[in-house]
């Protein structure tokens, strides 16, 4: 049994794992989803990191979990505490030392999103939230995520320097979304192997997957239980 810590993207809050958490309890494992701050412009990095230190104290075999901008949290948490496995779900694969302002420059995100728009017909990048990020999740879902929209991450968070030297030591997955109209597949398969090393897994679906196909996800979080770890 592992215990997975999910740390949710931005403008969320854990609620966006309400689905994948009691899949995961079904698969044997334990679950812990915190809330990390929001509506407070002064919150840093360190403060999301902290928020989820205390909520899995006392609690063992952690897989880390990180969701879109939760990449920037989760190898943080890694790096405070002993973990057996990070894995990035469509994750925003930070550089040491770099801002998350500076990530979409340093990444070349907004011409990847038009190369991909030119061959979708504009669905990749579409100002209308349903068609670009709620794509494929059922629409009452939809709405009620967009009700529960949080003001996650802070202007501080933003704009300080990712804090690590070097990614952790620790064995690294990453599960990009096949039919992602936010960060497009394609992106993902350039990034991740130049920025972690590794090749990144598939999973149908759109970017919130967490809501769409929560026991498809939970799947794969069961199976990088059972196999051995990427390290990068």
């Amino acid at each position: 049994m592992s215990t997975f810590v999910l740390i949710h993207g931005a403008g969320d809050s854990a609620w966006a794992w309400h689905l994948v958490e009691p899949e995961l309890r079904a698969r044997g494992h334990d679950v812990v989803a915190p809330d990390l701050p929001a509506d407070d412009d002064s919150a840093t990095l360190d403060d999301y990191v902290d928020v989820v230190v205390e909520a899995v104290r006392g609690k063992r075999d952690l897989v880390v979990v990180g969701h879109s901008f939760g990449a920037f949290t989760a190898p943080l948490v890694a790096d405070r505490l002993p973990v057996d496995m990070l894995v990035l779900l469509a994750g925003m694969v930070p550089s040491p030392g770099e801002p998350p302002d500076a990530w979409w420059e340093n990444t070349s995100y907004s011409s990847a999103v038009t190369e991909q728009a030119e061959r979708d017909g504009g669905l990749t990048g579409n100002a209308d939230p349903y068609v670009s990020f709620y794509n494929d999740v059922p629409r009452e879902l939809a709405d009620e995520a967009l009700r529960r929209e949080r003001a996650h991450p802070s202007a501080a968070a933003m704009a300080a320097a990712w804090p690590l030297e070097a990614w952790p030591d620790v064995p690294t997955r990453f599960l990009l979304c096949r039919e992602d109209r936010f960060f497009p597949p394609e992106f993902f398969r350039r990034l991740v192997p130049a920025r972690l090393g590794i090749v990144p897994d598939e999973i149908a679906g759109g970017h919130c997957v967490v809501l769409s196909r929560p026991g498809e996800l939970a799947d794969w979080l069961d199976r990088y239980t059972l196999e051995p770890g990427v390290t990068t």
